[in-house]
């Protein structure tokens, strides 16, 4: 292990990066760290590189609380151009289709009731979604035919709020494995024009919203600001029940034994929640008969 290694910290907490365009998820992530030392980072939901938006990233403990966010609502904004079909339906890819038909504001606003509710999309093939152990972006990259199959999403919400006769922006609120390029592709499709995502904001992720936010900008131009923007721990869970316990039951659950929980505003039976003690979460876990049983247990 190199001296850089051994002298990082024990950093736990989130920083909700509003991530720029161009830059990709990973390096978001390795700048971040290397702002606050940290030992241990990762991230929630990936951003591709032409899109901007919300990257939640977490530090030590709260890399623990990175499923529970990631299950979370997504919200975004987005620009469909239609006209143009492309091989990773967005700006970014080659161009297999093209049409001279552009679709009226009245089309639009009539198609996209078929997008919300529980919705089957075909992923794009330029995803990370895994085949056969491999990222589906790297088969085809690698000229592979990639065959992704159907799978069902929920879309919430799908809003139209501005169309200058070329191009649509939409907003979209959605459940978790959506895409929003499979959205403007099918979008295309259905008006019998073809269309493409030309530009992409994520304004959601979990708990986390656009307010929660700090700009790569202004991280670059102070160096403490990763430090003031830190989250704590469970920030992450905030969208889960909390419990509030004992110290005596949080010794027993970080043991990894349950915990009686006691009151009429405990969690239902079969409910996933977290348990706080002395103002720190302890840890997440299951109601089973009337006790919390641990699957994650934090050490702070």
């Amino acid at each position: 292990m190199n001296q850089s290694r051994k002298n990082r910290a024990d950093v736990h907490g989130w920083v909700v990066l509003d991530k720029p365009v161009g830059m990709t998820s990973t390096h978001a992530v390795a700048v971040v760290r290397r702002m606050l030392n940290a030992k241990k980072a990762g991230h929630a939901g990936t951003l591709d590189p032409l899109a901007s938006g919300l990257l939640p990233l977490a530090f030590g403990e709260a890399t623990k609380t990175v499923p529970y966010v990631v299950d979370g609502e997504k919200a975004y904004a987005f620009t469909v151009s239609f006209g143009t079909e492309t091989d990773t339906d967005d700006a970014e890819g080659r161009v297999v289709a093209t049409s001279d038909k552009r679709p009226t504001e009245a089309d639009i606003l009539a198609a996209l009731p078929q997008f919300t509710g529980l919705v089957t999309q075909i992923p794009p093939r330029y995803s990370a979604i895994k085949v056969d152990g491999e990222r589906a972006y790297d088969l085809a990259r690698g000229g592979e035919a990639v065959e992704l199959q159907p799978r069902t999403v929920e879309i919430h919400a799908l809003r139209m709020v501005d169309y200058d006769g070329h191009a649509a922006k939409l907003e979209a609120e959605c459940g978790k494995g959506t895409y929003v390029r499979a959205i403007a592709r099918d979008l295309g499709r259905l008006l019998g024009c073809y269309g493409f995502v030309s530009a992409l904001r994520r304004t959601r992720v979990g708990p986390f919203t656009t307010a929660d936010s700090i700009s790569f900008a202004a991280l670059d131009v102070d160096p403490l600001a990763a430090a003031a923007a830190l989250r704590p721990v469970d920030t992450g869970l905030l969208e889960l029940p909390c419990v509030v316990i004992t110290r005596d039951a949080a010794l027993r659950l970080k043991r990894g034994q349950s915990a009686i929980l006691r009151g009429r505003d405990a969690p239902m039976e079969g409910e996933t929640a977290y348990a706080v003690a002395d103002g720190a979460v302890v840890a997440i876990g299951t109601v089973e008969r009337g006790a919390l049983v641990p699957s994650r247990v934090f050490n702070l």
